[in-house]
């Protein structure tokens, strides 16, 4: 076939967006959609209409067409093939199907579009295929985003500098005189997770009084950079853009799992325990991985000079790290976090990160939950489609699980037969949620089924969701905490976090 144009219009035949395969003229294409409309007036009921030259072949879809333009030599059967396609890839980018909707996603719909359509022909790919092609990471943001965080982390490294020197002229006011700043320091004053937001440094200083003489203006020039970026990212945001901060969605995520601030003690442990999974629609494991990082927050001065005993339960060779400034021989021959120099106290009042754990695998029995999809295609265009999940780590206790499956849109709700737990249909988005508030040993297996017109594609990519604020994947924990010298126990308080980042079935 060759496919000459594809493009969106109102049902008063007014072109939303169109995309042109092969090189014609504007004048052309115009005339082209222009005549569209008056041919649609003949009263039949077909998706298809002829002229002398080319083919209209088109789909409605709520105030609107799907159109697509080929030569009449092309094969109809092909041509309605493609211009479904084309029709499901409308409501995957544009949640409201109007004008304004499509308008305002016109890009995102033109890059598609491309992916379906090469010079004129069709490309062999479908549905996840080409939102596969379209969300893949950009360089270009990849590289903005490591500047930017170069630049904070410049920025907040020169104010600490600063302070700590306008700190020092103060003391050195008062003393009567310079003095060098001495040898002191250590602790966690440069050390820093590599993969946390938590950072482990000496607790910051007082904040001082302003000093009009003496400042330098240096770290107004750092904070400029910080500025222009800033100018960016509120430029995005004129434009349309949603710009979310991971800080944001962390934050959302950590609130699921969080104790409550009575039960906080004076010494208090987080273990937490992120999951990145992408699975086939055939069982197999693409990749899966698991990072882990143990956090300590201590109030009281008093608890400064501590050592937690860690117990290591997992059996799934991930690979632990401790922070540079923990004993590693001690936690390796005995399981015991405590600093290196024994005369340094932890940080006070802040998340200090002191153990960390990666997991990276392909094997499928290592899926925490396994989620199978079976569409079957009926031949008179619908398909019934059984879902199922099971849990393959029996100790964990996984809360608010969410699945969500695509579905196809403009075909009205699916005809569900049965299903575990409770679902709900959002036709704004076009997914059916499955939703079951606990899986766990007791109900570690279930199942919903469902029956819609569509095809095996259509129920493609599965995102899942879930939480766990009693286990966590890997079982690693502390058991108890003393104190350095005597070894009397401190009371603690502790939470355990299973969260997931990413988990797609595709």
């Amino acid at each position: 076939m060759v496919l000459l144009a594809a493009a969106v219009m109102t049902k008063n035949g007014r072109a939303i967006i169109s995309r042109q395969f092969v090189e014609m003229t504007r004048s052309r294409i115009e005339g082209l959609l222009a005549a569209f409309p008056k041919l649609m007036n003949t009263g039949k009921q077909h998706t298809f209409v002829e002229t002398e030259s080319v083919r209209y072949v088109y789909q409605p879809l709520e105030k609107m067409y799907m159109l697509l333009i080929t030569t009449k030599n092309s094969n109809i059967l092909e041509d309605l093939e493609t211009l479904r396609l084309f029709s499901r890839l409308i409501p995957e980018y544009c949640r409201i199907l109007d004008e304004n909707d499509v308008q305002e996603h016109a890009f995102e719909l033109i890059f598609a579009f491309d992916e379906v359509v090469a010079l004129g022909y069709r490309e062999s790919v479908n549905l996840a295929q080409i939102r596969t092609f379209t969300e893949m990471d950009s360089h270009e943001e990849k590289v903005f985003r490591a500047v930017r965080k170069t630049q904070e982390d410049e920025a907040k490294a020169a104010m600490r500098r600063k302070a700590k020197e306008l700190q020092q002229q103060r003391r050195d006011q008062v003393r009567g005189g310079p003095r060098g700043y001495g040898s002191g320091g250590g602790g966690y004053s440069s050390g820093k997770s590599d993969m946390s937001s938590t950072q482990i440094i000496s607790p910051d200083p007082p904040k001082p009084k302003p000093a009009p003489t003496r400042s330098t203006g240096r770290a107004m020039k750092l904070g400029a950079k910080s500025k222009d970026i800033d100018s960016f990212v509120d430029k995005l945001r004129s434009e349309g853009e949603v710009i979310t901060t991971n800080s944001k969605k962390k934050a959302a995520d950590v609130a699921k799992t969080s104790v409550p601030a009575a039960l906080i003690e004076s010494v208090h442990v987080r273990v937490e325990e992120r999951l990145n999974v992408s699975a086939d629609r055939d069982g197999g494991l693409q990749q899966m991985q698991l990072q882990g990082l143990c956090t300590l927050h201590i109030t009281d001065e008093k608890y400064g000079f501590i050592l937690l005993n860690i117990e290591n339960n997992d059996d799934t060779g991930c690979q632990l790290q401790t922070h540079p400034n923990v004993d590693k021989k001690a936690f390796q021959s005995n399981g015991v976090i405590g600093l290196k120099n024994s005369s340094k106290s932890f940080p006070m009042k802040q998340d200090v990160g002191v153990l960390k754990w990666r997991l990276q695998t392909t094997d499928e029995s290592l899926m925490p939950l396994a989620i199978n999809c079976w569409p079957n295609e009926s031949g008179d265009g619908g398909c019934d489609v059984n879902i199922e999940y099971e849990l393959q780590s029996e100790d964990l206790e996984l809360a608010d699980v969410s699945v969500s499956i695509p579905v196809p849109s403009g075909v009205g709700a699916p005809n569900v037969a049965e299903a575990d737990g409770e679902y709900k249909h959002d036709s704004r988005k076009n997914v059916l949620e499955w939703t079951l508030p606990v899986i766990d040993k007791s109900n570690k297996s279930g199942s919903m089924e469902f029956s819609i017109p569509g095809c095996a594609d259509d129920f493609f990519p599965i995102s899942v969701s879930f939480h766990s604020a009693k286990t966590t994947y890997t079982d690693i924990k502390v058991t108890g905490v003393e104190h350095v010298q005597g070894g009397a126990s401190v009371k603690f308080s502790m939470e355990t976090a299973l969260l997931v980042d990413k988990y797609e079935i595709v």
